[in-house]
């Protein structure tokens, strides 16, 4: 007799109509989801039972045994029909729900959005594509382990995932980063670097958000950090503070809202478009829009290979916490400029960084399984990264606006450059460029928006190194 695909041996025997059935004993193995903070590892604990279900009464009716309890009756089927039966509880058709349909419709309309618009399509593709093949609709049981969903241990998405949940690819997406950006911008124009700090106002102001909304504060900081619009440094985050693993002081333990929150941050950095240009142009005159700021100057070598270092120490002696994120990014830029790596670089910068971001976002979306995702967090939560953006992108603009009018008369500052203080990068500075040529087609805003842009990823870094010092 099968219960749950455990199966039970025993004897019968026939007493007129009625069967009696007698079970032999058995050792169960129950699965539970492991909350120990220290293990290091998301798979599953496990405990010994022995079962015994001693002996059960059926009355024989044609081909049916009845039971007392209606839910243990069966039907006598030919092994053919048992088969068959057995086959289509294994099917998409008997264990879907509507939510898997929901998801399966949201993965589709990021694939449709990738294509159509061009929005981000290295990540919402991947993204796309792990929302379907996570919302497949499979059979899941207590105590029953197929191998074959992401939450399940020993399964290859669960082994995937695991670079997600223990924090693994952010810092290899970051030496990707580091690889391909050039400071120079920032360098020639060091005060930029103000609006790159300015807008992560956006994460602090979501962290008060959530909390007030009633998240725990581990939970309520890896959410704040969906307003830096940096998608690794979101997941790093809540790889250590929102885990579904770790327990707080008052024994509570944390949510897993991993998924949740990698999903907002990838999906507003693909809307950065959509998204920046209506609040910047709330907040700046035309006037303000066509300001021409005065070309950067040329950087030495020296200085290209001395920033990553200097820049290393003071930021990591700042926030240790984040040094994962900003020591693989300034050992990438290093690899870049010293010019004599550059095969190490180019790795970096292509092969590896386009393979992790593969893996990171089919695991990430994958990780959006129906019965986990579909929940009121997620909604609060993409409402909060929704306020994230917008006041992550206002506090650069307004930032902007004040520094020009502080600055001389011949050195101006564009106050749509604030807008890219978000570390979207490089799209937040290609929006800036865009509406620069819009307002006057000869004011090209790129390299000066490149500026806060790259700062903005090193203070995103910066600021989740410091929720993660007063949270963990």
């Amino acid at each position: 007799m099968d219960s749950v695909k455990q199966r039970f041996t025993g004897k019968w025997q026939a007493e007129g109509e009625n069967v009696i059935i007698k079970f032999n004993p058995k050792t169960v193995t129950h699965l539970s989801k492991n909350v120990d903070p220290n293990s290091g590892s998301n798979n599953y604990l496990t405990t010994s039972e022995v079962l015994d279900l001693g002996s059960r009464i059926a009355k024989v009716e044609g081909d049916f045994l009845r039971f007392t309890n209606s839910d243990l009756d069966c039907e006598n089927n030919s092994g053919a029909v048992v088969g068959l039966k057995n086959f289509y509880e294994f099917t998409g058709f008997a264990n879907v729900t509507g939510g898997n349909l929901l998801m399966v419709l949201i993965g589709l309309f990021f694939i449709f959005l990738a294509i159509k618009y061009d929005y981000e399509p290295l990540l919402l593709i991947p993204i796309g594509m792990g929302v379907i093949i996570g919302n497949i609709p499979m059979f899941q049981a207590v105590d029953f382990n197929l191998k074959l969903g992401i939450y399940e241990p020993g399964s290859v998405m669960n082994i995937l995932y695991s670079g997600v949940v223990n924090g693994w690819y952010p810092p290899l997406i970051f030496l990707g980063i580091g690889a391909m950006t050039d400071f120079s911008s920032l360098i020639s124009n060091p005060r930029l670097m103000i609006l790159g700090a300015a807008a992560q106002i956006g994460i602090f102001v979501t962290f008060l958000g959530a909390l007030w909304l009633g998240f725990a504060p581990p939970e309520a900081g890896a959410i704040g950090i969906i307003g830096g619009a940096d998608g690794p440094t979101a997941i790093f985050l809540s790889s250590k503070l929102a885990n579904g693993m770790n327990v707080m002081a008052n024994g509570e333990t944390v949510k897993n809202l991993i998924g949740p929150i990698a999903i907002a941050a990838y999906s507003y950095m693909a809307l950065v478009p959509v998204i920046q240009p209506p609040i910047i142009n709330l907040l700046t005159t035309k006037k303000e829009r066509k300001i021409k700021m005065k070309p950067p100057r040329a950087v030495s070598r020296l200085e290209k290979i001395i920033f990553p270092i200097i820049g290393l120490l003071l930021t990591a002696f700042i926030s240790p916490t984040a040094l994962p994120l900003l020591g693989m990014l300034f050992f990438g830029n290093l690899l870049k400029e010293s010019t004599v790596t550059n095969r190490l670089a180019d790795t970096a910068s292509n092969a590896l960084i386009n393979t992790i971001t593969i893996l990171l976002g089919v695991t990430v979306g994958a990780s959006t399984q129906a019965d986990v995702f579909l929940t009121k967090d997620s909604i609060l939560i993409f409402g909060l990264g929704a306020a994230s953006f917008i006041v992550a992108t206002a506090g650069g603009v307004i930032f902007a606006k004040i520094m020009n009018w502080l600055s001389p008369k011949d050195r101006p500052i564009n106050p749509m450059i604030g807008a890219a203080g978000v570390s979207a990068v490089p799209d937040s500075a290609r929006v800036v460029q865009t509406m620069g040529l819009q307002n006057d087609p000869t004011n090209h805003l790129l390299m000066h928006a490149m500026a806060p842009n790259v700062s903005g990823v090193i203070g995103s870094a910066v600021a989740a190194g410091i929720l993660l010092s007063f949270l963990m």
